[in-house]
Parts: structure tokens; sequence; C-alpha cells
């Protein structure tokens, strides 16, 4: 026994002067990779193959189960289609507009509230709107605005108006309705992240700026906003590329109506693949739409990083 004992201790003893077996220097640099490896594979999966298989799709004319080779005329008709400029247009114009208006809204709530103890404390009460799913948002809206007529209503009572508005009835109150659709629940997406990076901010720039005397309004304008310009670039891109592919509340409140003042890109696509059932035409459509989506955005963010360096 006492013979074992010896010998387990002069191993252990022998173990612990052996030295440990260390990495090789490819090895090290590999690791982090193989650790991400099954994420970047997976997102691979997900977007590129669906993408590149788009793009073959697009040089065919796709009927179901027939296939013919047409090359590139999807995309010139889609060149001379005036239903996607029509479309292109509308994705703009109603694009444009909520983000204006999300990004106007929840910058001067961010700049008024970042300080507030009570903001840092229940950040989450501003994500509410968010955590409806889109269907029910627009469900809720389309009945306040068209089905329940709760909007007109409130505004006859207030003498605003004299007779019940038909928000899907014209071009411009659709485009309105579906504006503010957005706004209401994706403005607390661009108010949380400028409330944290404005909290983010060295609170010291800030305060030196005041004991110059500084106003409010001038620390803001010309220390804390151009600190954040490289975060509003970032959320803008994020939030302008959600917004290109708006589809649910278009399907739900308008529907396209009226007469296609409202068929944004997405629902372009939608309506020329499943219910015309062209599928390579709509799949030209998605490739236009994807480049001319990196192209903006790819640019927008270089201009934004470029002022903030400078």
């Amino acid at each position: 026994m006492a013979e074992a004992i010896a010998t387990n201790m002069g191993r252990a003893a022998s173990a612990a002067r052996s030295p440990l077996r260390r990495r090789s220097p490819f090895q090290r640099k590999a690791f982090p990779y193989l650790l991400v490896a099954p994420a970047v594979i997976y997102l691979l999966g997900i977007t590129f193959y669906p993408g590149l298989y788009a793009i073959y799709q697009s040089l065919f004319r796709v009927r179901f189960n027939s296939w013919t080779f047409i090359g590139l005329d999807n995309y010139t008709k889609l060149l001379s289609d005036h239903e996607f400029w029509a479309s292109l247009w509308n994705t703009f114009i109603m694009g444009s507009g909520a983000l204006l208006l999300e990004f106007v809204i929840a910058l001067t709530l961010a700049a008024l509230a970042y300080r507030d103890p009570w903001i840092k404390s229940w950040r989450i009460l501003f994500l509410l709107p968010m955590l409806f799913m889109p269907s029910a948002v627009s469900f809720i809206w389309k009945l306040a605005f068209n089905d329940g007529r709760v909007v007109s209503d409130l505004l006859m009572r207030i003498g605003m108006i004299d007779r019940p508005l038909d928000f899907l009835g014209n071009i411009w109150l659709a485009r309105l309705s579906l504006i503010i659709t957005d706004v209401w629940q994706w403005t607390p997406f661009l108010f949380i992240i400028f409330v944290a990076a404005l909290q983010g901010q060295d609170a010291e720039i800030e305060e030196a700026a005041r004991l110059d005397g500084a106003r409010w309004s001038q620390i803001f304008w010309n220390v804390s906003l151009p600190m954040l310009r490289p975060i509003i670039a970032v959320a803008l891109v994020l939030r302008g590329i959600d917004i290109v592919t708006m589809f649910t509340s278009i399907f739900i409140i308008t529907g396209g109506t009226p007469g296609g003042a409202t068929e944004t890109m997405s629902y372009f696509i939608y309506r020329t693949g499943f219910k015309r059932f062209d599928f390579g035409y709509a799949s030209a459509a998605s490739v236009l739409l994807l480049a001319l989506t990196v192209i903006i955005a790819q640019s927008f963010v270089k201009r934004f990083f470029r002022s903030g360096r400078d």
C-alpha cells in the first residue's frame, strides 16, 4: 500500500515538473476562427446561397418547372418597366419620410432624456412598440385609419374636419398611414441606440464646455452630436435597409392601393413572383434592389465615417 502511494506521488511530481504543451502560432491564430466558424457557415447558408440562386434564376424565364434561359432580358425589361420605377419611387418617398421622422423624433427624445436617471433605469419601456408583431401593429393601425375610422372620428370631434377621411382612397393619406405605422413601431429602435451612444460619451467633455459658459443646446450641437455621427450613420443604415424591405404593413393596410401608389419594391417583387408567377423576373428585381441598397448604404457610411474622422 505504501509503495503504491509513493508511486502515485512520484508520477504527480514528474507531471508537475513537465512543461505544458503549448499551441503553435498557427493554432493560436486559427482558434478564434474555429469558434465563429459554425455561425459563419450558418449565415452563409441562409444568405449567400439564396443570393446566388436568385442571381442564377434571374437569367431564366421561370414558370414553375419550366426554365428558359434568356440571359439579361429580365434586367433590360425591368429598366423599361414603369411599374418597377413607380415602386422604386414609392419606396424612396415613404422610406425617406418614415426614416426622417424617426430620426428627428428619436434624436430629440434622446437629447432631452439621456442624462435622466429614470431613462437609464427604464429603457425597456421605450422598446415596447418594437415587441409587438408587425402584423398585429398593422391590423391595429388599419382599424384606426380605415375600418374603425378612429382617427377620422377624433379629428371630427375636435373640429379639424367635417367628414370622415378616406385614408385608403387618397394617395398621400394612404402613404401617410403607412409612414405613421412604421414611425410608431420603429422610432424606439433609433431612440435606444442614440440614448446609449450619448450616455457612453465622456461626461467630462460636456462639463468642461459647461464651465466655459456654453449653453445646453451649444453643447449638444457642437460637442455631443459630432461625436455621435458614426453611430447615427450605422443606425440609419440599419433602419433604412429594414424600411426598404417594408412589406407587412403594405400587405395588410393598403395592398398597394390606391392605384399602386403604396406599392414598394418588396410588394412589387411579391406580386410579380407569387401572383404573376414570374419568378425569374421577381429574382431580377430582387438582385437590382440588393445592388442599389448595398451601393447607397456603403456610400452613406463611408461619407459619415470620413466626416467623423475629419
